[in-house]
Formats: structure tokens, C-alpha cells, sequence
């Protein structure tokens, strides 16, 4: 199977940060997202002004980063 057929070509270039404001403590804040990671991304990141958990959703559409931050319920 070609490489292309997985990577189709384009310009080169893809979203690594993303501004989002925090649930909590309602800071915005920029974080780093990457593109490696798949076109469809789901983690859990820190806060870094308050600490607090969130779930990351990461998706990307011809390099562009569409990034939604959620409060984790504990």
C-alpha cells in the first residue's frame, strides 16, 4: 500500500497549539496539540493556572485543529 494513500499530500503545515479557556477557573490559556497523534485525539491534561483535570478532544481537518476542553466530574 503507498505511503500517500495514508498521508495525502498537502501543504505541510498543521496545528501544535490551541488557546481554550478553562472550565474551572475560566483562564485562557494556549496548550500544544499534536498532529502526530492522529487526526481524532482524547486525553486528559492539567490545567496550568488551576490544576484541575479536563478531557482534551482534538481533531484535525487539513492541519486545522479543532480543540474542545471538558470539566471532569469527580
Amino acid at each position: 500500500m503507498p505511503l500517500d494513500d495514508d498521508f495525502p499530500t498537502g501543504d505541510g503545515t498543521a496545528d501544535t497549539e490551541a488557546t481554550v479557556l478553562c472550565p474551572y477557573c475560566a483562564e485562557e490559556v494556549t496548550i500544544g496539540v499534536d498532529p502526530g497523534g492522529g487526526a481524532s485525539q482524547r486525553y486528559v491534561e492539567d490545567c496550568p493556572v488551576c490544576c484541575q483535570a479536563w478531557q482534551v478532544n482534538v481533531s484535525y481537518d487539513a492541519g486545522a485543529a479543532t480543540v474542545d476542553i471538558q470539566a471532569i466530574d469527580g
